[in-house]
């Protein structure tokens, strides 16, 4: 660690000289260890620094400086038959064109196939990259072969190897490249020196390449920066109802890692109640008002509640909850926990501080929000965007953790992330959804970790969910303000609600609006929904493994299904969707059905009361989604009360995309005769 901390301080001085001594000069191994670096991203962007995105948002989302209002702005074809890039060039997609100097830091997608996307540097005329996209992300081509920097997570593809570049960069696809993109990239200072990136690395870079990728794949509560002049000081702490502690440091100093071993109830609710009780926040250099001001558990990004991972800057385990953010201070620091319920709270705290020697006028301060639907944009046409963070004077956006509380399922996250910079009118940064910006795809539930990226909890996209995604080298350098929002398509009375963390760096005397939010809008604005729930007019008795949800369906095939939507159905081979039928009087009564078809759709088998009817019937389609003719299920002599219609998933067609799921327009009962 040795090597690697005297190549952060180099990079961190080099930062300094940019603004006093002339640009500075980087190379690729510079800018690799800005993938583990997180002191340079505490410091203060100078003037150019910037970060920006391209994508294949919908181009229909558009701004109109005419009449000041955003048109079509929850436009959601990302990279479906649109123009979702630059133009046309000789029969190719233009997908980004940039002036240097800059780096592209993360590559993501959802859809690769075998076309080539080439990346042009510095006014080449051969390509420096030139790849079916898929390589780009599986791990068979150098130096895209290291796999916590190179990964699939959860259907999204994720590239974070750096590609520098002087003087400008273009990146060329072809037509059958895929269907979604990211590319983000920063922008250095005019006169910046960095390398033109090629693909054979010489065996110092390789070594820096092979060293990071080795510290993010084993990131957890030890990896921060450490300092031979280092402190640890443990406190053991009790707090009673309506009390608070504090905590100081003094001098011109930086926490380095800040570790919790709270005692918690065994049960999950009680846990997730008392880590939103306990607040944390954290006075700088004698401000007045908390520059970190969150519930305690939210802090280590993720919420509600212990969910166990492990990333670069935060993390839970079954030992302690820990982070490693970089937290520098220039006169002092005030620690304060408090607790807000109305039960005795424990817990131990361990923070390692060390001296550092940098003018205190080149750093951020460390700021950490946690809030719900504050601050909500007012122009004409946004009311689809939800803030993440707004604030104002010079600094650096570096994360995020979102919670949403979901509990009639329904997928939350179609939504894109926009990032706008120093008062732009169009957004510099416009993704392609939710699940995009955190770097997994497709509404995936499955539960990830990563060292910049994680869902610690997804309860099948129904109930809570916890998204969080750390932005290192990536991080977004704003000079007077910025404004970061994510599409919120479902609103708070359906309910969907969203609370999230902001995490960034700010400089002294700039504006940060958020205040500490009552206890009781932490705790008490989320009440599951019990079954039996009544989903797309069906009676759904239990919670079924998987995702349900009520699809909206008029987009497939307008007036097909009975009422434009049904019960959507995602689960494993062996799940079983048990539907509640209420029989006023006793008699025969005739079964039909009617259900959705498509070629990730899967084999079902129908029981009632627990009896097998009929053989099981596959719905793989290749040919889309539609619906099948009306299934008659059968006629039976039934009691007065309620009986059971069972769904069971028992396998899927061998040429399905083996996603297993199944749809139900409706189910009619009617009187029959033997």
């Amino acid at each position: 660690m040795k090597k690697l901390q005297l190549w952060i301080v180099s990079a961190v001085l080099a930062v300094i000289s940019q603004a006093g001594c002339g640009q500075p000069t980087y190379t690729y191994v510079d800018l690799i260890h800005r993938l583990t670096d997180l002191e340079t991203i505490s410091t203060l962007p100078v003037p150019g620094e910037y970060c920006r995105q391209w994508s294949s948002y919908d181009r229909d989302s558009r701004y109109d400086a005419k009449t000041d209002s955003y048109i079509d702005w929850d436009a959601n074809g990302d990279g479906y038959g649109k123009k979702n890039w630059i133009r046309l060039e000789d029969g190719k997609f233009v997908l980004g064109e940039m002036e240097g100097p800059g780096c592209i830091w993360r590559i993501w997608s959802a859809t690769v196939e075998d076309g080539h996307v080439r990346i042009y540097l510095d006014g080449a005329t051969q390509p420096t990259v030139d790849l079916p996209f898929k390589d780009y992300f599986n791990c068979t081509r150098e130096p895209f072969t290291r796999p916590a920097l190179v990964n699939t997570v959860t259907n999204g593809e994720n590239c974070y190897i750096p590609i520098p570049f002087q003087k400008s960069c273009k990146i060329v696809a072809d037509r059958d490249y895929g269907q979604y993109y990211h590319f983000t990239y920063s922008l250095f200072p005019k006169g910046t020196v960095v390398p033109t990136f090629s693909m054979k690395l010489t065996p110092e870079e390789n070594a820096a390449l092979d060293k990071a990728n080795d510290v993010l794949a084993h990131c957890g509560s030890n990896s921060f920066k450490a300092s031979p002049n280092q402190k640890t000081e443990t406190f053991e702490i009790r707090l009673h109802p309506g009390e608070k502690k504090t905590l100081s440091l003094e001098g011109k100093q930086a926490i380095l890692s800040m570790k919790v071993r709270p005692q918690l109830p065994d049960d999950v609710e009680g846990q997730r109640k008392a880590l939103r009780e306990l607040a944390l926040q954290v006075f700088w250099d004698g401000e007045q008002t908390p520059d970190i001001w969150c519930p305690l558990g939210d802090f280590f990004g993720t919420g509600p509640g212990v969910n166990l991972y492990n990333s670069l800057t935060l993390g839970m385990t079954e030992n302690e909850f820990y982070s490693n953010w970089y937290m520098p201070f220039e006169k002092g620091a005030r620690i304060e926990l408090l607790n807000d319920g109305d039960q005795p709270r424990q817990l131990t705290m361990e923070i390692i501080h060390a001296p550092h020697n940098m003018a205190a006028s080149s750093y951020g301060r460390f700021h950490v929000k946690w809030h719900r639907d504050a601050f909500e944009p007012t122009a004409k046409g946004r009311d689809i965007d939800w803030t993440m963070l707004t604030t104002r004077g010079q600094g650096r956006y570096c994360g995020v953790q979102l919670q949403v509380w979901n509990p009639r399922g329904g997928w939350w996250g179609e939504g894109d992330e926009k990032f706008f910079i120093d008062g732009e009118k169009f957004p510099s940064t416009f993704g392609t959804g939710s699940e995009d910006y955190f770097g997994y795809a497709w509404s995936d539930w499955a539960l990830f970790q990563n060292a910049y990226h994680n869902q610690t909890i997804s309860e099948y996209n129904k109930g809570h969910i916890s998204v969080n995604r750390w932005h290192i080298t990536d991080n977004v350098p704003y000079h007077a303000s910025f404004e970061g929002t994510i599409e919120k398509y479902y609103p708070n009375d359906r309910p969907t609600q969203y609370a999230c963390v902001a995490y960034w760096y700010q400089a002294p005397g700039g504006n940060d609006p958020y205040r500490p939010v009552p206890v009781k809008e932490r705790v008490n604005y989320y009440t599951p929904l019990s079954y039996p729930l009544e989903v797309a007019g069906l009676l759904v008795l239990e919670r079924p493994e998987g995702n349900l949800e009520a699809q909206g369906m008029a987009y497939f095939k307008k007036n097909t299904w009975r009422h434009d939507q049904q019960v959507w159905w995602t689960g494993q081979p062996g799940a079983k969707l048990k539907i509640g039928i209420d029989i006023k009087n006793k008699g025969a009564y005739t079964l039909s059905t009617r259900l959705t078809k498509a070629p990730d759709y899967g084999i079902v088998q129908f029981y009632l009361d627990d009896k097998k009817i009929l053989e099981p019937i596959d719905l793989y389609y290749a040919d889309g989604v539609d619906v099948t003719k009306e299934i008659d299920l059968g006629k039976f002599s039934l009691d007065a009360g309620r009986h059971v219609l069972t769904l069971e998933i028992v396998g899927s067609n061998p040429k399905a995309i083996k996603r297993y799921m199944a749809g139900i327009d409706y189910v009619d009962v009617k009187r029959s005769l033997f």
